[in-house]
């Protein structure tokens, strides 16, 4: 019986489930020693390998998503799922998002202090705010550092009375959601190229960045969106360790042989494979 993590790179246009069926089918191809992929799907139904993930990422971002694989695996996962996570996120300022990303309609502020009813799917390079100094980016950067709260944005997989947010935003209902304390360990300015920033954000898990980056704009007075995502750590592990799906199929990475819990320091699993 399989029992093993995998640090998985997942692609971008991909969900979290999308990774976790893709594991799931080459487990089994890899469990009965079946030659093709298109033999894993012959599989009989009853043949299950219990498979999930340790953390959701949203299907445009990409990087690093812990993976159990068979029943002892995927009890552990919870050990991981409250560890610190990092991630370099590049923002468009000049323009907000309705799901704060670059996935959603993207809208226009023409006017300082308020949104006209211009929408966009594509925001050009021309926005209608002069550029911000570099120092002035710095400056609000700073004020996110340390323990904040943070509202839950509707397009999300957090549930309120038992239904999603997502099934809600899709149907333009819009609910009262509680802010979550969550905390930023540090906020670095990596790039700065108006209107394009990018940042590299330690956290707390429960962080939203798509939040995060629609919050910077708003204290910025411009309106911003989370273009790209990526998550590059979860704890100690770290995205450089990361195969992609399509080349994990054979090496199931990480040993389960010690039975201690997983604390800040995961030197306890070693990687099998690199």
């Amino acid at each position: 019986m399989l029992n093993n993590f995998l640090l998985i790179n997942k692609p971008s246009g991909w969900t979290s489930f999308d990774v976790v069926a893709y594991v799931r089918k080459m487990a089994r191809k890899q469990n009965q020693g079946i030659a093709t992929s298109a033999d894993a799907n012959r599989l009989p139904r009853n043949d299950k390998i219990k498979v999930g993930h340790a953390g959701t990422l949203d299907p445009f971002a990409t990087g690093l998503l812990i993976v159990g694989v068979g029943r002892e695996a995927t009890k552990r996962l919870d050990e991981f799922k409250n560890l610190p996570k990092t991630y370099v996120a590049t923002i468009k300022l000049g323009s907000v998002s309705d799901t704060f990303d670059k996935t959603g309609t993207i809208i226009i502020p023409l006017k300082k202090g308020g949104i006209r009813g211009l929408f966009a799917k594509i925001f050009t390079n021309n926005p209608p705010h002069p550029p911000l100094p570099r120092g002035v980016i710095e400056r609000v950067l700073k004020k996110f550092i340390g323990k904040i709260k943070q509202m839950p944005p509707m397009y999300s997989a957090k549930k309120i009375n038992g239904q999603k947010l997502y099934n809600l935003a899709r149907k333009g209902i819009t609910v009262k959601r509680k802010k979550n304390k969550i905390q930023i360990y540090n906020l670095k300015l990596l790039d700065y190229n108006y209107p394009t920033l990018k940042i590299e954000v330690e956290c707390s898990a429960g962080t939203y960045i798509r939040t995060l980056a629609n919050d910077i704009g708003k204290k910025l007075g411009c309106g911003a969106y989370c273009e790209e995502l990526e998550r590059t750590k979860i704890g100690e592990y770290k995205l450089a360790d990361a195969k992609t799906p399509d080349n994990c199929h054979s090496e199931l990475a990480f040993d389960l042989s010690s039975r201690r819990k997983v604390s800040g320091s995961f030197g306890m699993l070693k990687p099998v494979c690199r």
